[in-house]
């Protein structure tokens, strides 16, 4: 007996496809409940909790019973006013806010709200490679065209701007810190982007979650000389401050960016739930003490890291900042097979570089958001008995 209609679905929907993570979370879930023990570095969801003072907060807060209604679509302005005092403070950047900067609900609302604004059917997006998969995605479902540029170990992972097409491109998307490379853009880099955008008309989006993560240099895109005239940049707490399921992001950018992209957004949502953003402004006034615990524990992660990735015969780039390590597997391997193999053989998940473009098939990424001794548990299964190459 047929319960259920069949239903058409919308053509935008036939050019993404379900999430890697999605289908390869539920695959390693089946294998656990076989009895599979899967050790995981793959996601890059911090196992940090945030500092007691903002959940402090948020309890505070949400037991007062003024705090339980609709939002302003601009965000509260005890949340703008510190989002703009933590831009001053940690990148010298001066953002208005009442008109230059935008809460959001994660970033990664926010990378759609602004591709929804701009694209229409046809325009070109200049999208990395590789690059995280959102980008593609929300490009692809606002019916947009995407045009990838290669990012290379050779080039430090910086785009060749000269290489770079402009006739019918109308947004480029850049991440640095770079996710899944590691790779940090110095002020210099970041000016020759600008400057490149402000020379063809070309709308600038710089995605910028992983500034303070393993980075002794946190840089704002919007700290670059005329970066306000073409360049907007996301940001959140999701990774800086250990509030990735909190979804608090924000954009910054000139009041007329800002004002165009509330017109998308204050369509699909009402508003973050008010302790909530009283809270994340408490995490925005942490001083140095937080960032330096943050890193010292990554750092000593980092070591193991590297230890994994040696003992897996894979290459790493030094200085590479953010939540992961990005390395080169031997010669000859294919990215998604290295990994299945030490899936099914050793039961420890790692991430294929392929996830994020073909740039990265011959890469796999490691998470540091684990505990040391889930990393040494990891590293001493792969040396008790040796994970072997298919030269």
């Amino acid at each position: 007996m047929k319960t259920a209609y069949d239903f058409e679905l919308a053509t935008r929907l036939g050019s993404v496809s379900e999430y890697y993570f999605s289908r390869k979370l539920r695959e390693i879930e089946e294998m656990r409940r076989a009895g599979a023990d899967i050790l995981s570095l793959g996601v890059g969801s911090p196992d940090l909790p945030p500092h007691p003072s903002v959940t402090e907060r948020l309890a505070s807060e949400a037991a007062k019973p003024s705090t339980h209604g609709y939002q302003s679509y601009r965000g509260a302005a005890e949340l703008r006013g510190a989002l703009s005092a933590w831009y001053k403070t940690r990148f010298g950047v001066e953002l208005c806010p009442e008109s230059e900067i935008l809460p959001l609900i994660g970033s990664k609302e926010g990378v759609m709200h602004t591709v929804m604004t701009y694209i229409s059917k046809g325009d070109r997006v200049l999208v990395p490679n590789p690059g995280y998969p959102t980008y593609a995605s929300a490009v692809r479902l606002a019916e947009g065209a995407v045009v990838e540029y290669a990012l290379r170990e050779e080039n430090n992972y910086m785009p060749d701007l000269e290489k770079l097409p402009t006739e019918g491109v109308k947004m480029m998307i850049v991440n640095y810190p770079h996710m899944p490379t590691g790779a940090v853009a110095s002020k210099e880099d970041l000016q020759k982007i600008v400057d490149w955008c402000r020379k063809y008309n070309i709308l600038l989006v710089n995605d910028n979650p992983y500034c303070f993560l393993r980075n002794d240099t946190p840089i704002s895109l919007l700290s670059v000389d005329g970066a306000k005239d073409v360049a907007i940049e996301l940001n959140s707490l999701s990774k800086s401050h250990n509030m990735a399921g909190w979804r608090v992001g924000m954009i910054g950018g000139a009041k007329e960016r800002i004002d165009e992209i509330l017109r998308f957004k204050s369509n699909m949502d009402s508003g973050m739930f008010l302790p909530l953003q009283l809270a994340a402004a408490t995490a925005l006034g942490l001083g140095d003490e937080w960032y330096e615990a943050q890193n010292r524990v990554y750092r000593s992660r980092e070591k193991l890291g590297l230890e994994i990735m040696r003992a897996l015969g894979v290459e790493c780039r030094p200085n590479q900042a953010g939540l992961f390590l990005w390395g080169r597997v031997p010669e000859g391997e294919n990215c998604y097979d290295f990994c299945d193999r030490l899936l099914y053989e050793k039961h420890i998940f790692l991430t294929p570089g392929g996830v994020f473009g073909d740039e990265g098939m011959q890469y796999v990424r490691i998470s540091l958001c684990a505990s040391e001794e889930m990393l040494q548990r990891v590293l001493c299964r792969i040396q008790n008995a040796e994970f072997k190459t298919q030269n």
